[in-house]
């Protein structure tokens, strides 16, 4: 059979149509506005319980994950604008830490009260995280510095084991171990008690985001171009590497419960699945875009488990949306 030029082209934008709904993305399954502006960072505790969002013009507020309502609203001390771009809940969801350039705090998410401010001298906060029951806190710096303090003791230790601007930290739930990685190509897994290194996790260019397995099994960390590890906190060694399709920047992740998958947020909406010992993508969604950006844009700050069959982020579009795990 000899197809028509019309026909020709009606079979040609059928399959373009057809190739083009196998790449819809799936929708949200609940979506819920937590600020009307856009926000600077955001955090969920690990249970999926409660995050914390800084947006714009409304300071930094806490909200139940569950019930969709806001429990309270934080702010530094003496900031007539919010300036806070970095906040940690503690995996336990009893603490939450925040920071500007110079400042952090403490708070307890029971009733919001505050426990504590603190200053940074000679140098930026690039980051921070805190441990359950918030019994100490650390602080990654643009100097290369990240300090851990111990709360009940007020004792401070400097880690100096990197050289360049420390981008990110994570702690674990009990405060005794350290992950960090920094402009200098490498992560280091150590410990808060002496200092120590653990492991050396070197990467071809500058560690932009890590993040421990809270049930101490692996370690995530990733850089500035198409580089993402997860490593085995055993040995040291690499268990696999992403399979991102192109150069991209991830700005949040979490492992599952039961330590199969990794889910991850990156700066181009997209929130993505992955199988914790191939490397290879599961699934991937889009978040929504902030309202009114041109191009559409949205970047992904935190992300969360609620269960085996959920997934929940937060992005700058002020919105937390519920995505179904594919099975």
């Amino acid at each position: 059979m000899t197809l028509t030029h019309g026909a020709k082209y009606l079979s040609l934008f059928l399959v373009i149509g057809l190739l083009g709904c196998n790449k819809v993305q799936p929708e949200p399954v609940r979506q819920v506005l937590h600020s009307e502006n856009p926000s600077y960072a955001a955090s969920i505790d690990q249970a999926g319980n409660k995050v914390a969002v800084s947006a714009v013009d409304a300071g930094v507020t806490v909200w139940d994950i569950h019930n969709d309502t806001a429990l309270y609203a934080l702010k530094h001390q003496g900031k007539a604008d919010n300036q806070i771009l970095a906040l940690s809940l503690s995996p336990d969801g009893s603490s939450l830490a925040t920071a500007d350039s110079q400042n952090f705090a403490l708070w307890q998410m029971s009733d919001g009260k505050n426990l504590g401010f603190w200053a940074v001298k000679d140098a930026t906060i690039r980051d921070l995280a805190v441990a359950d029951n918030g019994q100490s806190l650390l602080i990654a710096q643009s100097d290369g510095k990240v300090q851990h303090l111990t709360l009940a003791t007020g004792r401070r230790l400097e880690f100096l084991g990197h050289s360049e601007n420390v981008n990110s930290v994570d702690l674990s739930a009990n405060g005794r171990f350290a992950l960090s990685g920094s402009n200098d190509h490498y992560a280091y897994f150590w410990d808060t008690n002496s200092a120590q290194i653990i492991y050396s996790f070197p990467h071809p260019n500058r560690v932009t985001k890590v993040v421990l397995d809270q049930q101490g099994r692996y370690a995530f960390t990733s850089g500035s171009e198409v580089t993402a590890f997860i490593w085995d906190l055993k040995t040291g060694k690499k268990i696999s590497q992403l399979a991102l399709s192109r150069a991209q920047i991830i700005t949040a992740a979490r492992f599952s419960p039961d330590g199969r998958f990794l889910v991850t947020g990156s700066p181009s909406r997209a929130l993505a699945l992955w199988d914790v010992h191939s490397g290879k993508k599961v699934q991937q969604w889009q978040v929504r875009a902030i309202l009114n950006s041109r191009p559409a844009s949205a970047v992904v700050h935190a992300v969360a488990f609620l269960s085996d069959q959920q997934i929940i982020s937060e992005s700058s579009s002020g919105i937390a949306e519920v995505w179904e795990v594919r099975k």
